[in-house]
């Protein structure tokens, strides 16, 4: 991983502070995200994380702080404003349309680079069947990318879970993310699921080029594959570094073991 060219800050997040009625969420949370890293963002249940990346992505509204991406500054976003900047994201329960194929699934995160309207789509005519077909050349490329090739047809519901995760992956892919949110990608899974998933987390950084940030209790997994992880408890920032100045933060070692270790 020492290979890889670490860019600028794409994203800054500044004094993010979330409530919900009298419940602290977010307390004061700051930290920017490098182009090309992998930043991972862990800590104990409730720690805030999940809350931390539906602020960046428009789901929540901060009260406190801004959030900047590639220059621009924002108080709040929406989720569709977001999509269209380059932010993409994968949930932590699964958002598939079960009765629709891998494919058709895939095929919806390039909603929002589909130029022709709904009419000429349905009738698949002349410019709009020429760029259905490019679109659906980009989800196969996809498709061969995660090695779902035997799936292509299937029920997104028919396939195990860790398929399932895949497919959620590869359908934010489909939306050409510059800044992926990976909420939880290895929750559930087995060893294998997981060493697979870590490996396609790999590829798309290395590969597409595109900046992670990432969510996930496994530490190993997390110390792996990050270049730089944060840490949040009880929904204040208590670590920031590499992994290494991270795993020997005594807060941070305090925060997961309990302080009676």
């Amino acid at each position: 991983m020492a290979t890889k060219q670490i860019g600028d800050v794409i994203l800054d997040v500044k004094n993010i502070s979330l409530s919900f009625g009298g419940v602290k969420a977010l307390t004061d949370i700051s930290f920017d995200v490098r182009e090309h890293e992998v930043r991972a963002i862990i800590g104990p249940n409730g720690a805030g994380k999940s809350s931390m990346l539906n602020c960046v992505n428009g789901v929540y509204r901060p009260q406190q702080g801004a959030i900047t991406f590639k220059g621009q500054t924002f108080t709040h976003m929406d989720s569709h404003q977001v999509a269209s900047m380059g932010i993409g994201r994968t949930f932590q329960n699964l958002a598939l349309f079960k009765g629709m194929s891998v494919i058709d699934n895939i095929m919806t995160g390039r909603n929002l680079r589909i130029k022709s309207n709904l009419f000429l789509q349905a009738l698949r005519v002349g410019p709009a069947q020429r760029e259905e077909e490019k679109h659906r050349e980009f989800v196969e490329h996809i498709i061969d990318f995660l090695e779902i090739q035997a799936y292509r047809k299937t029920p997104v519901g028919q396939l195990p879970y860790g398929l399932q995760k895949r497919v959620d992956l590869g359908r934010a892919l489909a939306m050409e993310p510059q800044l992926l949110l990976l909420d939880e990608p290895m929750a559930g899974m087995n060893v294998e699921e997981k060493q697979d998933m870590s490996r396609f987390v790999l590829d798309v950084n290395e590969e597409f080029g595109t900046t992670i940030v990432l969510i996930e209790h496994d530490m190993g997994v997390v110390m792996d594959i990050s270049d730089r992880v944060v840490v949040l408890d009880y929904g204040k920032k208590i670590g920031d570094g590499t992994p290494d100045e991270v795993r020997n933060n005594e807060e941070v070692i305090s925060a997961y073991l309990g302080t009676g270790h």
